[in-house]
């Protein structure tokens, strides 16, 4: 090994920041109390430092701390958002509208739904990675009962047009949830003002400790109710039982405090670091191809094909040295090309020669030069090896080859 591992797999989980870390560290020996034993100093120590967390959750998002619902991370939040909704609202009607790019953890949810005699529509995306509005209106009914749209994709870093979106739901008097997983803590997420009313995301996607995330529930104006799906202690509203992580919950407040006060120099810096890796690699290396709108998208992700090279193996050359993905690491167990990158309409080679960067709070600027020397070195040496490479510079039309199968 030698060398540092250079970490750009932000997207999958971020490191915890030390200041986080150091926030936690009482709550698990000096401070040992349940935030629900009312009846003891150590629980009130304990229920003030989750009060204290759930404010700094909630100024960052800029809602009412009492919006904020804690759960075991953002696939618990969305789960509670779809099937709670789904439950809650039953007698309105049975129809979610969600997209075919979200995060397996809401088309699982919508799939369960489906099981539970509920309809879904998932809506197409443009080669972009974005959704036609017309489209999703199109597609509202009077049993409509929720939108589920993400603020952010998880491979590409596209953010969907929320605002417009907000609008369609408001005016059809439609409820809109977001999985904000990606972009809460790394860009400005307003659901009041976009006009979201559940809002799900994590704590470990921003600095925070694993195992703990957040639903923001509006309470007025609509006031939504969700069906809790987890019975016991009633806390957490009613909405979710279950004693209170609260080591983990003091890190998500303090990792929420961080983002927020560093976000614009995070968001800043993390981009210039990202243009400058995209367009070395994208001038160093021919039939390198960006994808996903690059108008619309987070500051610190890109998503590169190269062709006629397989990703997994190109991740083999430098993998002891640089962490990535190709796909998204809920997903990359199958061997299945990315259905993200499928549904912005790339072929299955492209699809498979794709690689994630998600870049962070701690990526430097030694990281990026090194990760392009050796990402390009890789992508060479593997078209080096590659007949179908060869073909494809004698000017054969790789595409038009019928191979046979044996």
């Amino acid at each position: 090994m030698g060398q540092r591992l250079i970490y750009l797999d932000n997207n999958a989980t971020t490191p915890t920041d030390p200041r986080a870390v150091e926030a936690m560290l009482p709550y698990f020996y000096e401070n040992p109390g349940n935030a629900a034993s009312r009846n003891h100093p150590a629980g009130w120590v304990a229920e003030g430092a989750v009060d204290t967390a759930r404010e700094q959750i909630a100024a960052l998002i800029n809602v009412d701390p009492r919006e904020i619902i804690f759960t075991s991370g953002a696939t618990e939040s969305d789960n509670l958002a779809i099937k709670g909704v789904f439950e809650m609202y039953a007698r309105k009607g049975n129809h979610i509208i969600t997209v075919k790019t979200e995060h397996k953890a809401v088309l699982d949810a919508c799939k369960r739904v489906e099981k539970m005699g509920g309809e879904v529509t998932y809506l197409d995306v443009d080669s972009k990675g974005l959704i036609d509005l017309a489209e999703l209106e199109a597609a509202i009914t009077d049993k409509t009962i929720l939108v589920s749209v993400m603020w952010a994709n998880n491979e590409t870093g596209v953010i969907q047009p929320m605002k417009a979106i907000g609008e369609i739901c408001a005016r059809r008097g439609v409820l809109f949830m977001s999985d904000a997983t990606q972009a809460v803590g790394k860009i400005p997420v307003d659901p009041k003002e976009t006009g979201v009313h559940l809002l799900a995301f994590t704590s470990h996607k921003m600095y925070g400790p694993k195992g703990v995330g957040a639903l923001f529930v509006n309470r007025k104006n609509p006031r939504v109710k969700v069906t809790s799906q987890m019975d016991g202690g009633g806390h957490e509203r009613g909405m979710r039982s279950g004693t209170l992580n609260v080591p983990g919950i003091v890190g998500f407040g303090k990792a929420a405090e961080i983002a927020k006060a560093e976000m614009a120099e995070d968001a800043a810096r993390t981009k210039r670091l990202r243009d400058k890796l995209e367009t070395a690699l994208v001038g160093m290396l021919e039939e390198a191809y960006i994808n996903g709108s690059v108008e619309h998208r987070m500051p610190h992700v890109t998503n590169i094909s190269f062709k006629h090279v397989e990703g997994e193996g190109l991740m083999m050359t430098f993998n002891q040295n640089i962490a990535l993905s190709s796909g998204s690491a809920c997903t990359s167990a199958s061997l299945e090309p990315s259905y993200v990158l499928v549904a912005l309409g790339l072929g299955d080679d492209l699809a498979h020669s794709s690689l994630r960067f998600s870049l962070g709070r701690f990526t430097t600027e030694e990281d990026i030069d090194a990760t392009i020397k050796q990402v390009a070195e890789g992508v060479n040496h593997m078209r080096e090896l590659s007949p179908i490479w060869e073909m494809y510079k004698e000017g054969i039309d790789i595409d038009a080859i019928e191979w046979s199968e044996h």
